[in-house]
C-alpha cells in the first residue's frame, strides 16, 4: 500500500472534526512536515481561525517518531488531550494502519499523592504527621474540600488536579501533594506501585505524542535531570508565552517565613548545633529583610552579602547532617526528612546562587503588602539556555498568533537564542520564519482606532478625558466591550467611573473568578468585562458579545521593573536599542494578543480603541501598529462612534 499522502491526512483529519481546510493550515502544515524531515527549526505565525493545532499534530503524527507538544495554557493542553488528539488519530487511524497512542505529563505537584492523601502530611511544630482530614473542620470549605478529594481518588484514574471538578483551592491541594524535591521516590513509597504522577510518565514513555506544558520543558532544560521522554520533535504552541515560562521556573525566592519553615522542619532531626546555627542565620536574614526596600540591587550589599554566606553553609551544614542523624520517635521518618530537606535545599541553593554573585543574573528586593519582602533572583536573559537547550539534537516547531513583531520574526527570534534569520555557520542553529496569515478579513472586520486627541498618559494621577472617551465609546457599542488595561489600579478606576455613568453592566476582574466572569460576559452582550493581563490572552469569545477591544495605554513594562530595565539596560551596553528591544517588543507582544480577542469568527466585527495617542504620534508606533492585525485604521473619532452605532445596530437587529 503506498503511503498516504499530507494532504490526504489534513483532510481526513480536518473532515473529522467538521471543519474546512484553509490555504493557511495547509501552508503550515507541509512546512512543518519539511522542518521535521530536515531536523531543521520552524517559527510559523498562524493567525486566530487557522486550525493551527492540525496544522501541526498531523504532519507529527505521519512522521511516526516520538512528538513532544508543549503548551502555555491548561485550556489548550485540555483541547488537546480531549478533543483534537482523539478525533486525529480516529481518522487517521485507517490511512497510516496504526493508531498513535498519546499522553498528558505534568509536574509532580499537579498529581494527587496517595502517600501524603492516606499517611498524612508533616506538620511544621510537631515530630512526625497529622491527619489533615482531622484537623480540617468538617462543615468548613477546606474540610470538604479534603473529603471530597479522598472520595476522588478512589474514583480517578489520573489524579490529575484538572480532573477534579469542581475544583480546589491551591491551600487545599497542598494538603493531598508533593513537590519533586517532596517526594520519597517510588521505590521507598508504600504506594509507589500506585503512584498517579509514575503512571503518567510510564504512559508518556509508551506514547508517540506527549502533551505537556512550558514550565515542565523549562525544568526538563535547566535541570540537567530528564523529566520528559526522548523524543526526536519539540512542538511549541503559544510560543510568545515561552521566554516569561522559563524565565519563572529559572527565577528563586527567598523570604523570612520560607527560611523560618526550613528552620522548623529540620530541627528536631539534626543535632542542636547545627539547627542552632541555622536559627542564627534565619533570625539575621529576616531582621535585614524588615529593612529592605523595593529595587534593583546591582551590587549586594556587604551585610545581605554576609548574612547569605551564613544562610549557606548552616543550610549545607544542615543538609549533611539530615542524611546522618536517625531520630526513631518521629513517626514516619522518611517523610518528615525528606519534606525538611526538600526545605533546606530550597533556601540553601537560592542563597548560594546570590551569595556566589553572576553578571548574569539580576538580583531584587520585592515588598508585597501582606505577605512582606522577599529577595528574588533571576536571569538577566534565557537565550543562551534555550539556544544550547532547545535546539540541539531536535527539530523544533514554534507556533502562535503572535510570533511576528514589527513586521519580521527576529526580535522573537533573539529572544529564543536564535540568530537573524538566514546567518549562516556551524554553531548557529538554522531555522526560518512564515507566516501562513489568518483566514479572516481583517479590514473588513475590523477597525483600529487610536484616539490621537488624548494627553499623553502619565505615570500616575487621573486621566478625565480618557474616562470620556472609554465612556462614549462603550456607549456607542451598546456595552459589548472588552476592557484591557494596564493595572488593576487603572481597570478599577474606569469601573468604578462608568458605573456612576452608564446604565451597562460592568464586570470587574478579581471580584469573581476569571471562569465565571468570561461565561457571564459571553452571556449577556450588553455586559462590559474589565481587567488586566489575564485577559490580554485569555479570553475566547466570538460573536456580539465583544465588538468593542480597548485599550487603556500602551502596555510597556513598568519603568521600575528591576529584570525588565536591567534587560534594557544590558542591550544598551552591547551598542543595540535597548527600548526597542526589550520594552517596544514586550509591548507589541501584549497589543498584539489583546487585539486578536477582538475577531475570533468569521463572522466577527469590531473596533481595536487604543487610548494612547502614542501609538499614532510616537516613532515607535510604526512598530506596534505592524505587529497588529492588518485593521482598518483611523484616528477619526466620530467615524468610529458611527462604526460602533452601526455595528451594535445590526446586532440589536439580529436578536442579540
Amino acid at each position: 500500500m503506498t503511503k498516504p499522502s499530507l494532504p490526504e491526512l489534513l483532510h481526513a483529519a480536518v473532515s473529522s472534526v467538521g471543519g474546512v481546510e484553509r490555504p493557511g493550515q495547509v501552508t503550515m502544515a507541509e512546512a512543518v512536515a519539511e522542518a521535521i524531515d530536515t531536523t531543521s527549526h520552524l517559527l510559523v505565525q498562524a493567525g486566530t481561525g487557522t486550525g493551527k493545532s492540525l496544522g501541526y499534530l498531523v504532519p507529527a503524527l505521519a512522521h511516526g517518531e516520538r512528538v513532544v507538544v508543549a503548551t502555555a495554557t491548561l485550556a489548550l493542553q485540555r483541547q488537546l488531550v480531549e478533543r483534537d488528539l482523539p478525533r486525529t488519530v480516529d481518522a487517521l487511524h485507517p490511512l497510516l494502519r496504526r493508531r498513535p497512542e498519546f499522553a498528558m505529563l505534568k509536574g509532580r505537584s499537579n498529581y494527587l499523592c496517595l502517600h501524603r492523601l492516606r499517611e498524612g502530611m508533616p506538620q511544621d511544630e510537631e515530630d512526625g504527621l497529622f491527619d489533615q482530614f482531622e484537623a480540617a473542620a468538617p462543615t468548613s470549605k477546606l474540610g470538604q474540600d479534603l473529603l471530597r478529594m479522598r472520595d476522588w481518588a478512589d474514583d480517578t484514574e489520573t489524579g490529575d488536579r484538572d480532573d477534579l471538578t469542581p475544583g480546589v483551592s491551591d491551600r487545599a491541594w497542598s494538603q493531598v501533594s508533593v513537590s519533586s524535591r517532596e517526594c520519597l521516590g517510588a521505590t521507598k513509597c508504600a504506594y509507589g506501585a500506585e503512584c498517579f504522577a509514575e503512571m503518567a510518565r510510564e504512559r508518556a514513555k509508551l506514547a508517540e505524542v506527549v502533551v505537556t506544558n512550558h514550565a515542565l520543558l523549562a525544568i526538563d532544560a535547566i535541570e540537567g535531570a530528564p523529566v520528559l521522554p526522548q523524543h526526536e520533535v519539540l512542538i511549541v504552541d503559544e510560543a510568545h508565552e515561552l521566554v516569561s515560562r522559563v524565565t519563572g521556573v529559572a527565577t528563586g525566592e527567598l523570604t523570612p517565613g520560607q527560611v523560618h519553615r526550613a528552620v522548623r522542619r529540620s530541627a528536631k532531626l539534626v543535632n542542636e548545633k547545627a539547627a542552632d546555627a541555622l536559627q542564627t542565620a534565619a533570625e539575621t536574614f529576616e531582621r535585614l529583610m524588615e529593612l529592605a526596600l523595593p529595587g534593583r540591587l546591582e551590587e549586594i550589599p556587604e551585610d545581605l552579602g554576609y548574612a547569605l554566606m551564613s544562610l549557606r553553609d548552616a543550610a549545607r551544614t544542615v543538609i549533611s547532617a539530615l542524611g546522618s542523624t536517625r531520630d526513631k520517635s518521629v513517626q514516619d521518618e522518611d517523610v518528615v526528612r525528606k519534606q525538611a530537606l526538600a526545605a533546606v535545599e530550597s533556601v540553601h541553593s537560592v542563597a548560594e546562587r546570590i551569595a556566589n554573585g553572576s553578571e548574569w543574573d539580576v538580583v531584587w528586593y520585592e515588598r508585597h503588602d501582606r505577605f512582606g519582602a522577599s529577595l528574588r533572583v533571576a536571569p538577566l536573559s534565557v537565550s543562551g539556555l534555550l539556544r544550547e537547550k532547545l535546539f540541539t539534537d531536535r527539530s523544533v516547531v514554534l507556533t502562535s498568533a503572535t510570533l511576528k513583531l514589527g513586521g519580521d520574526f527576529n526580535g522573537v527570534g533573539a529572544s529564543l537564542g536564535l540568530a537573524p534569520e538566514g546567518t549562516e555557520g556551524d554553531e548557529v542553529p538554522q531555522w526560518k520564519g512564515i507566516d501562513v496569515g489568518s483566514p479572516f478579513d481583517y479590514p473588513k472586520q475590523g477597525i483600529l482606532y487610536v484616539a490621537r486627541h488624548l494627553a499623553t498618559p502619565g505615570r500616575e494621577g487621573s486621566r478625565g478625558d480618557m474616562m470620556d472617551e472609554l465612556a462614549e465609546l462603550v456607549e456607542a457599542a451598546g456595552g459589548r466591550t472588552l476592557g484591557l488595561f494596564s493595572s488593576m489600579r487603572a481597570a478599577q478606576a474606569a469601573a468604578e467611573e462608568l458605573r456612576g455613568r452608564l446604565d451597562t453592566p460592568i464586570l470587574l476582574q478579581g471580584e469573581e473568578t476569571l471562569g465565571e466572569l468570561i461565561k457571564a460576559f459571553a452571556a449577556d452582550p450588553k455586559t462590559c468585562l474589565f481587567g488586566t493581563l489575564s485577559l490580554w490572552q485569555g479570553v475566547d469569545v466570538p460573536g456580539p458579545s465583544s465588538q468593542l477591544v480597548v485599550m487603556d495605554r500602551i502596555p510597556f513594562p513598568r519603568p521600575d521593573d528591576p529584570l525588565m530595565s536591567a534587560r534594557q539596560k544590558a542591550v544598551e551596553e552591547a551598542g543595540g536599542n535597548g527600548f526597542m528591544a526589550v520594552a517596544a517588543t514586550h509591548a507589541a507582544l501584549l497589543m498584539a494578543q489583546g487585539a486578536g480577542r477582538l475577531v475570533r469568527a468569521s463572522g466577527d466585527r469590531g473596533v481595536v480603541a487604543v487610548l494612547d495617542p502614542r501609538l499614532a504620534n510616537a516613532r515607535y508606533g510604526s512598530f506596534l501598529r505592524a505587529s497588529l492585525p492588518d485593521f482598518w485604521y483611523t484616528t477619526d473619532r466620530n467615524q468610529v462612534r458611527r462604526s460602533l452605532a452601526s455595528i451594535d445596530a445590526v446586532a440589536q437587529a439580529d436578536g442579540r
